[in-house]
């Protein structure tokens, strides 16, 4: 064998290697592309839906109301203490 051929071998030999490489690549950009897809359609499934979030306005006014109520019971025992 002269050197022309094992130049041939070896360039062929890279250019497999490297095919390969670039083929393995592709194959995982095209996996994570459909998983992000996937991805954007379980995303939009946990949104709050618009009568869960009247539902949970309704239960944090309530809640606000009562912590209200119970801060101005405060103030005004503080308020009764200042005057004694």
């Amino acid at each position: 064998m002269d050197w022309q051929n094992f130049i041939n071998v070896g360039a062929g030999s890279l250019l497999a290697i490297g095919s390969w490489f670039a083929r393995q690549l592709w194959d995982a950009v095209k996996e994570l592309k459909a998983e992000i897809v996937d991805l954007k359609l379980h995303v939009s499934d946990s949104y709050v839906k618009k009568s869960e979030m009247d539902t949970l306005k309704s239960e944090m006014d309530k809640r606000f109301d009562r912590v209200e109520m119970l801060l101005d019971r405060l103030f005004d025992k503080l308020e009764a203490k200042a005057d004694k």
